[in-house]
């Protein structure tokens, strides 16, 4: 994953892409365990957000 970043990334760069990679995971375990919610759950959840 670095190895594909440009040649001029700073260690900030890289650190946002090592976090974003460690959520993504993170989210992808919780599926495993079934612990995510539905596409219907996260509409009508969003439909309340967004009428407000």
């Amino acid at each position: 994953m670095i190895e594909a970043l440009p040649d001029d990334t700073t260690v900030d760069d890289v650190m946002a892409e090592l976090y974003f990679k460690q959520q993504i995971d993170a989210g992808l375990k919780e599926l495993d365990e079934g612990k995510g919610i539905s596409h219907e759950e996260v509409e009508k959840r969003m439909s309340r957000w967004l009428t407000r």
